[in-house]
């Protein structure tokens, strides 16, 4: 079945290897097998990885995604890091005493947020339809990615305190290990109907965002992605089509390991799943901000 997660959607593989049952590898033309992965039934202990004369590329695996995955994470948790402490403290002391927001660091914050944002998206958009993936796009988006989560993480932190980064952190890691271990116990399969869904809800939400934002330029409040019921209401719903996109995650990268494909489609994997764990985080981080603000 193909894709409709726009993540894998550009894959070959990732298509070939949802289209076929676990372990079939129909990569080659007119439906031979793999070149040098071995025909199905043969002795796997004589399985190469590469044909003669044919660079080594090796198979995905899961250790091979949870490698790509960390660097991408921790990346981003770099990237955030410095940018964090580049900004410095936000708050401030007036002539008559009082704890003012630093204007100047918030200046600061804000645009490093827009343009760690940006570059976070438009990335984001090369990465999901782009055929052969890049390792180094992959680790330009966790570094464009980590700097506006590091000045956004700080706005958050300077006005709402009391280690509400540290527990949206917390929160996030505890999401993505629920979700797993859900995945693997309760054997959730991952329907075309489910995967259809969630994307046009992903979509959508994004577009409503842009909305939202370019209407904002205007003047104009939608209160979507704000502080009150509304901006509740949303964060929560983003929050859950972010555990259901991990779900997409881990499925497609159960069918690539299965299929084995080849080990730089580990890169896309750690992006998706990047790109999942970061949507998780913001909406938790918002919700924590409304419950604290109320």
């Amino acid at each position: 079945m193909k894709s409709n997660n726009p993540v894998f959607a550009r894959s070959e593989e990732f298509n070939r290897a949802s289209s076929n049952a676990y372990g079939n590898q129909t990569y080659a033309g007119g439906g031979s097998a793999y070149p040098g992965y071995g025909d199905a039934g043969t002795d796997p202990s004589t399985w190469g990885t590469g044909a003669p004369g044919q660079v080594d590329q090796g198979r995905m695996t899961v250790d091979s995604v949870v490698q790509k995955t960390a660097m991408s994470v921790g990346l981003v948790f770099v990237t955030a890091f410095l940018t964090w402490w580049w900004i410095g403290d936000m708050v401030t002391t007036d002539s008559f005493g009082r704890t003012v927001a630093d204007s100047d660091a918030l200046g600061q914050a804000s645009l490093l947020a827009m343009l760690g944002a940006g570059g976070a998206f438009l990335l984001s958009l090369v990465n999901s339809f782009k055929r052969v993936i890049s390792p180094a796009l992959v680790l330009a988006f966790a570094a464009a990615e980590g700097v506006a989560l590091g000045a956004i993480s700080k706005v958050f932190d300077a006005q709402f305190g009391d280690g509400i980064v540290t527990q949206a952190v917390l929160g996030t890691f505890a999401a993505f290990i629920g979700t797993l271990a859900a995945y693997k116990f309760f054997d959730i399969k991952v329907g075309a109907k489910f995967r259809t869904f969630v994307v046009a809800g992903m979509l959508g939400m994004v577009g409503l965002g842009l909305l939202s934002l370019v209407l904002s330029l205007f003047g104009v409040q939608t209160g979507l992605f704000g502080f009150g019921t509304l901006g509740l209401v949303m964060s929560i719903v983003g929050l859950t089509l972010g555990v259901f996109m991990l779900i997409l995650d881990f499925d497609f990268v159960e069918n690539g390991v299965a299929a084995g494909l080849p080990e730089r489609e580990s890169w896309r994997a750690a992006f998706g799943l990047t790109v999942s764990l970061v949507w998780i985080y913001t909406n938790l981080l918002r919700i924590l901000a409304i419950l604290r603000g109320d």
